[in-house]
């Protein structure tokens, strides 16, 4: 079991008040200690979702590490008198992880991203920190409708000895099959991470680090993809993190409490 740390309650999600360098040190913390976890990183859109989103706000509330992938997560809490060291997005926390896993001979399963990417990703990863890729598996379209398909990952994964396992699909379908499938690697470390294997191997550019430290990644990735993210940044996203901040300025007055959570386990 790993040592807890100051929290952060924003609109009824508790976050870990960690810098990155704390997060891959709680990491490697626990897997020496011979326990695994499960790392989130939600961000505005996934925030929202877990208003609404009753497993989601169960998975996100039961995770081991829950930090902020979003400036205005980050900004809400310190509006709110309640304050987040900095942002720790999946994307950036992903390659000190992986280089703590080579540092210390520890092994790395990347899974999902589009056919063949997280094949690549290992490649790139490998010749970058010498790490060892414990196997890799992107599944096809609809595959936790495949019963075949969920039975293969199970017993890869079981059988490949990984101490941290990568999840590139996107959330929630990410957090959902971590959830269902972790009990395999049950002394692993599980981490959602999104597009990054796309940003490994340069498939997809991310967004330059001022761009990352304003806030202002998200116009990136709806330049990019607007047909996409139209809806979930501007129709969603917009109105919610106007919500969100009406929430800090309420909570910082003392006109709404904070929200009474369960503790850690």
């Amino acid at each position: 079991m790993t040592t807890l740390s100051r929290t952060s309650e924003v609109m009824g999600l508790r976050f870990d008040a960690l810098r990155e360098a704390a997060c891959v040190e709680r990491v490697v913390r626990g897997l020496e200690a011979g326990s695994g976890g499960v790392i989130i990183t939600p961000n505005l859109d996934h925030l929202r979702r877990a208003r609404t989103d009753l497993r989601y706000r169960r998975i996100a509330r039961e995770a081991d590490l829950l930090v902020a992938d979003g400036m205005p997560i980050v900004w809400a809490a310190r509006l709110a008198g309640d304050p987040l060291p900095e942002r720790v997005s999946g994307a950036s926390l992903m390659l000190p992880l992986v280089e703590a896993m080579a540092t210390h001979g520890r092994r790395v399963f990347l899974l999902g991203g589009n056919p063949g990417v997280a094949e690549q990703a290992g490649e790139v990863l490998a010749r970058r920190f010498g790490v060892a890729i414990a196997g890799t598996r992107c599944p096809p379209i609809g595959f936790e409708n495949d019963s075949e398909e969920m039975a293969a990952i199970r017993t890869q994964l079981a059988s490949s000895g990984a101490d941290l396992v990568l999840v590139a699909l996107g959330s929630p379908k990410q957090e959902y099959l971590i959830d269902q499938i972790r009990d395999v690697l049950p002394g692993a470390w599980w981490a959602g991470i999104g597009i990054s294997l796309s940003f490994v191997i340069g498939e997809v550019p991310r967004a330059p680090v001022w761009m990352q430290r304003a806030g202002l990644e998200w116009v990136q990735r709806l330049a990019a993809e607007p047909r996409r993210l139209f809806r979930r940044y501007l129709i969603d996203g917009v109105p919610f993190a106007v919500r969100l901040f009406g929430w800090s300025i309420a909570t910082a007055a003392g006109v709404i409490g904070r929200a009474t959570l369960p503790p850690r386990i």
